[in-house]
């Protein structure tokens, strides 16, 4: 396994790049970054209120929870044949278009627009999350940690912020669906932000030399079939949290605005968790310390939210956010491996569409339990269950890099 400090492999020649479009890329890599949660979050927030506005029964209550991650599956399997017709930066922009006027459409107050614009959204930040890693090793070969470290940041913070303020947005506009609406117009400035790094991309286009690569005979080899295993759970235990935390906390007894302020929380402390990770494993022999502290510091998060009462749910908001932080770790490893653009984006491929296919047993199983047994403690036994796993996986994920680093 390639380890978070080590150099990336070569890449195809580019000519150097002015000034200007360095900090283009740049000022869109923050702007992609601000969206790739926003979306999601803002929804999970309002379902509450868009159930009881919109009238839709528990089934569909289950399955608007699991969309995401359905299309980062089945929409994410295309990118590296996108990617391979278009070039990455092309189908970046593809993504940010159908990302924008999905999250718009959803601003219509109907049940299938809502479900109609949480597709196509979603399906377009599929495309943008599995491209996200070759776009940084491509305009940022050698600074991978720092840029996908910032990229992880402004996504979080994204996250965080909608989580926070689109309660009261709603509540202002007068309508939670106005409220989800409202999110797209974020993706436009990302959007527009994004154009002139496509512009630039196509005017100054330099093909790699080697084919592109399919992605699913990588799972065969143990780097694949790792990286596919801890995205995959850290995958099911991030969505199954996001999708579902703000309205535990309120059936729970706490009123929808504070559930709201508790989901921030969370998304809040995952902002540094992910960049102390980050450092913590580029340290010599501390990468599999670092998959450690967060894998068990999200095993503790969630029995604290199992057994603590709900006047203290800062305490697992807080131990869930560190949790929450394993992703950044995750991706600078994507980002880091394969010989060449075509393979990192292969893998990426093969990761996250693989991941967020069986991720979404996380959400929408979250949700039948629920409305089966009343409670939350099976859920919740279950995500325990998970965490354990991906501590296991953790250890097997590191023990090539703790040899080497030994030897």
């Amino acid at each position: 396994m390639t380890s978070v400090s080590s150099a990336p492999a070569a890449t195809a020649a580019r000519p150097p790049k002015a000034h200007g479009a360095v900090v283009a890329s740049v000022i869109a890599l923050v702007l992609i970054g601000l969206n790739l949660r926003a979306g999601i979050t803002g929804a999970s927030a309002l379902l509450h209120d868009l159930q009881l506005v919109l009238g839709y029964g528990p089934l569909v209550a289950s399955v608007i929870p699991s969309i995401p991650t359905l299309c980062f599956a089945v929409a994410g399997a295309a990118t590296s044949w996108l990617t391979g017709r278009l070039g990455v930066e092309k189908s970046i922009l593809l993504s940010l278009a159908m990302l924008a006027g999905g999250l718009m459409l959803r601003g219509i107050p109907s049940t299938g627009m809502l479900l109609a614009g949480t597709v196509l959204g979603m399906s377009g930040l599929a495309v943008c999350n599995v491209a996200m890693p070759s776009f940084i090793r491509e305009h940022f070969a050698h600074r991978t940690s720092l840029m996908t470290g910032l990229y992880t940041v402004t996504m979080t913070t994204g996250a965080t912020v909608t989580a926070v303020a689109v309660v009261p947005l709603a509540q202002l506009l007068g309508s939670p669906s106005a409220g989800v609406g409202a999110i797209g117009i974020l993706a436009v400035t990302a959007f527009l932000g994004f154009l002139p790094v496509a512009l630039h991309a196509h005017r100054h286009s330099v093909r790699g030399t080697s084919g592109p690569v399919s992605p699913w005979p990588l799972l065969r080899t143990r780097k694949g079939a790792l990286l596919t295993a801890i995205f995959t759970l850290q995958a099911l235990l991030a969505y199954a949290l996001l999708s579902w935390f703000p309205y535990m906390l309120t059936t729970m007894g706490l009123s929808a605005a504070d559930s709201g302020l508790m989901f921030g929380l969370m998304q809040l402390v995952s902002v540094p968790a992910g960049m102390v990770l980050i450092a913590i494993g580029s340290r010599p022999r501390m990468l599999r310390p670092a998959f450690y502290l967060v894998s068990l510091t999200m095993l503790i998060g969630i029995a604290a939210l199992l057994v603590l009462p709900v006047s203290l749910a800062a305490i697992p908001a807080v131990l869930l956010g560190f949790g929450l932080g394993i992703f950044p770790l995750v991706m600078v490893m994507i980002s880091r491996s394969g010989q060449d653009t075509a393979e990192t984006t292969a893998l990426s491929t093969l990761a996250q569409s693989t991941g967020y296919l069986l991720a979404t047993v996380g959400p929408f199983g979250m949700g039948l339990l629920h409305s089966a047994t009343g409670g939350w403690t099976l859920p919740l036994a279950l995500l325990l269950a998970i965490a354990v796993a991906q501590i296991v996986v953790a250890h097997h994920l590191t023990a090539k890099n703790t040899a080497k680093t030994k030897g």
